[in-house]
């Protein structure tokens, strides 16, 4: 198994001093699949944002790995991104906004970079979007070009935050299929919030479960296994 890019140690994460989970202790490994489980309202964009320093933890702390003494560029896809209609943004401007982060103050960005994220917006079979108003676009045709813009930033871990809310069944059949592409091919480590079991069965690795302010964590052989779900069902219901 690979070393852990990230590891959580006690931690306890919420707003406002109120922990929506707390004993938060695990660690998740590079180049993995992690899919990230519970009810609505269990603390899983919590979550999310306080790994990505939108929010600082309650207590405990979590370490990110350095490769060569280099964090590592997070890629963040949303649920859904409000963009002004008043600003005709197309699809490719809203996926070069992945590169701003590179771009030297003062400087417009690179004939290079907007050739890498043409690249990127091809990678998630957006490239037709490029041209179209991003507000035009349906969720599922959203979707793939904020994942283009997530590539974009050259992360080296990817982080979806329920990329399918609003897509019809075959949009998320086809983009979950296309994540999981993506995380075999170049090795992301990739961490995914969603409800959909059977996509969690056949993509996802790891598994981690957000229920009543806890945390359970295990291979998703083991955690998505007929007893544990059994038993996880009846805690939700008592």
């Amino acid at each position: 198994m690979s070393e852990p890019i990230i590891t959580f140690d006690n931690l306890s994460i919420g707003y406002n001093n109120q922990a929506v989970l707390s004993g938060i202790s695990l660690s998740i490994f590079r180049s993995s699949f992690t899919a990230i489980l519970g009810a609505n309202g269990s603390g899983k964009s919590t979550l999310l944002k306080t790994l990505l320093g939108l929010q600082p933890p309650i207590s405990g702390y979590f370490n990110i790995a350095t490769l060569d003494n280099v964090p590592p560029v997070f890629g963040y896809v949303p649920q859904a991104v409000r963009l002004d209609p008043l600003y005709p943004l197309t699809g490719f401007d809203v996926a070069l906004m992945g590169s701003y982060g590179r771009a030297k103050p003062g400087h417009l960005v690179s004939r290079e970079e907007r050739l890498f994220v043409r690249e990127c917006l091809r990678a998630a079979m957006a490239e037709e979007f490029a041209r179209k108003k991003f507000s035009k676009l349906s969720g599922g045709q959203k979707q793939r070009v904020l994942i283009a813009r997530a590539l974009a930033t050259r992360p080296d871990v990817l982080v979806l935050d329920e990329p399918t809310a609003g897509v019809d069944a075959q949009a998320t059949h086809t983009l979950l299929e296309f994540i999981s592409q993506i995380h075999r091919e170049r090795q992301l480590t990739t961490l995914l919030v969603t409800h959909d079991l059977a996509l969690v069965r056949k993509h996802a690795q790891h598994v981690i479960w957000l229920h009543g302010g806890k945390t359970l964590y295990g291979t998703t052989k083991e955690l998505l296994s007929p007893e544990h779900m059994r038993e996880i069902f009846e805690m939700e219901i008592s």
